[in-house]
């Protein structure tokens, strides 16, 4: 916690807290080297915006847990956070839980990858999780500088807990719309085949989300209470290491690669079919001109 604190033999921190610092600085390492190879493997393909997007969110990601590495070590040595930095960590975390869950949301549309246009029910979705991510990030900020054990403290940690579950929920909906509807279009639309490589890999998508979240907010807070006190950081090495293994496999089912079934496949037929009925309708308009046009020159003749 960023309080001021006693000075133990080893610093101002706790022995659960010591190793902290340099567990941040080191998984912000292998965040920012995973973002590269990432960066470096999109710049040899034709890419969607949504790539970018996730190169976006673990820089982001590396970012924040380098200042809030710096943001420990400050407090192991001084007793206090140095305010810049904690500012700085304040809002690089804040842009990450908003890209974390914007972004898997955009995936479990389907967004870029099998269509375009959201419908009305997914824009409120983002419309519902990016206000909550905001509450989220400020209750996580009165905690970080609450007194432990006060009532306004379990009071946010509370709302932190609910509204983090809230915002888990709601990225599952669009996943689970992506895969009734590619059930529903595997039996009528004649491309079963195709549709069913899809529906597997959302499937798969699914039970990702599911074990990331069951990881990182149940079994890690398990793992707090059970561990002795000295190993209490072994719950952030484990939310740490499970939103890594999540990154990467994320980043592996939607890799920009020629023989990934995700870029095989065309874009939703509705588009396909609105844009031919357009350029229809607007050959059969021409054709109702050039019609009337010859029929005025005939009674003028």
């Amino acid at each position: 916690m960023f309080r001021c604190m006693h000075k133990n033999p080893g610093g101002y921190l706790s022995a659960a807290e010591i190793p902290l610092s340099r567990l941040y600085l080191g998984m912000a390492g292998v965040f920012f080297t995973a973002a590269m190879v990432w960066v470096y493997t999109l710049m040899k393909y034709n890419v969607f915006k949504i790539h970018w997007l996730m190169a976006a969110l673990a820089i982001t990601k590396s970012t924040s847990l380098v200042f809030h590495s710096i943001n420990y070590h400050f407090i192991n040595t001084e007793g206090h956070p140095i305010e810049g930095w904690a500012v700085m960590y304040y809002i690089t975390h804040l842009l990450k839980g908003a890209l974390l869950f914007i972004t898997l949301a955009l995936i479990g549309t389907g967004w870029a990858f099998i269509k375009y246009i959201l419908s009305d029910k997914e824009k409120k979705i983002f419309m519902i999780v990016i206000p909550l991510q905001v509450l989220a990030n400020i209750a996580y900020i009165i905690i970080e500088s609450t007194e432990e054990g006060s009532s306004e403290y379990y009071l946010w940690m509370n709302i932190l807990f609910l509204v983090d579950l809230i915002c888990c929920g709601a990225i599952l909906f669009p996943v689970v719309w992506s895969i009734r509807h590619l059930k529903d279009a595997s039996s009528t639309d004649g491309k079963a085949a195709m549709n069913l490589e899809k529906l597997k890999l959302f499937r798969h998508y699914y039970v990702m989300i599911v074990c990331y979240i069951y990881f990182t907010r149940i079994i890690a807070i398990l793992l707090k209470v059970t561990v002795p006190f000295q190993w209490q950081w072994s719950y952030e090495l484990l939310v740490e290491a499970s939103t890594l293994v999540f990154f990467v496999l994320t980043g592996y089912k939607f890799r920009p690669a020629s023989n990934n079934p995700y870029l095989q496949l065309p874009q939703d037929e509705e588009d396909i079919e609105t844009d031919e009925s357009g350029a229809l309708e607007g050959i059969s308009k021409v054709k109702k001109t050039c019609n009337g046009r010859d029929r005025q020159k005939e009674s003028t003749l």
